[in-house]
């Protein structure tokens, strides 16, 4: 039986990543890497000589999917038969746990598809839990997590304003990823739709300029256009 498994890597910090991903990676036979360049640094670092490959993204498992392109997929296709051959992969995204906001998600959904007709198994999903944004930033909020409701990445237009209108209305925490070329704009909309909610702002999750600002919209606001420099990064943005 092969085995496809799901690893999570650090999402800054190189540090950040279990002995049982390290034994993994150096056990199977192929690694699929979202960017093999990024991954790369990781694998040097802990002396991991395995083979890489890009797997599928945007047109394949992307969010303009469709099964026709699918057909068409010569790396899908190429994992198939590596998995059909009794080939061990793993799959890693650029940081933190695949699937999450990450077009890998489509990715093990085509193999559970693909080899469900197998009622032996012939290829089991096995996931080797590990970092994840999400749950990094929440832990060190300070805001209320015992429920919470994650987003993802916001839309750029149809949609957006409708998100921050649930978001105004919602009764337990919601969090989301932003990028630094909407991270103003995101705040101007929450100061818009929920000016009194208090907002937690994680930058830069376990890197060196790691950041928490906590405030309402407006609070944080004037932090970040006082502070052209902390535009920069990535954000993971908590509304209590």
């Amino acid at each position: 039986m092969s085995k496809f498994y799901v690893v999570a890597t650090p999402i800054g910090n190189l540090g950040d990543i279990t002995l049982r991903a390290i034994e993994t990676l150096k056990s199977v036979d192929l690694i699929l890497c979202e960017d093999t360049r990024v991954t790369k640094k990781l694998l040097d670092k802990y002396d991991i000589h395995k083979p890489t490959m890009s797997y599928p993204s945007d047109d394949i498992v992307g969010k303009n999917y469709r099964q026709s392109k699918l057909a068409q997929s010569p790396k899908l296709n190429k994992i198939f038969e590596l998995l059909e051959e009794g080939k061990d992969l793993a799959l890693v995204s650029d940081a933190g746990t695949p699937g999450i906001s990450d077009p890998g998600a489509m990715l093990v959904s085509q193999i559970k598809t693909h080899f469900s007709h197998d009622v032996n198994g012939e290829v089991k999903v096995i996931p080797i839990p590990g970092a994840s944004a999400v749950i990094t930033a929440l832990s060190a909020s300070g805001l209320p997590i015992h429920e919470f409701t994650f987003l993802g990445f916001l839309p750029h237009k149809k949609g957006r304003e409708t998100l921050f209108k649930e978001i105004t209305q919602a009764k337990r925490t919601m969090i989301f990823y932003e990028s630094p070329h909407r991270i103003l704009k995101t705040l101007e909309s929450l100061q818009k739709f929920c000016p009194d909610k208090k907002v937690c702002i994680a930058r830069e999750l376990t890197k060196i300029y790691e950041e928490f600002k906590i405030g309402t919209p407006a609070e944080i606001l004037e932090y970040f256009n006082k502070n052209k420099d902390k535009q920069r990064g990535e954000f993971t943005v908590i509304v209590a």
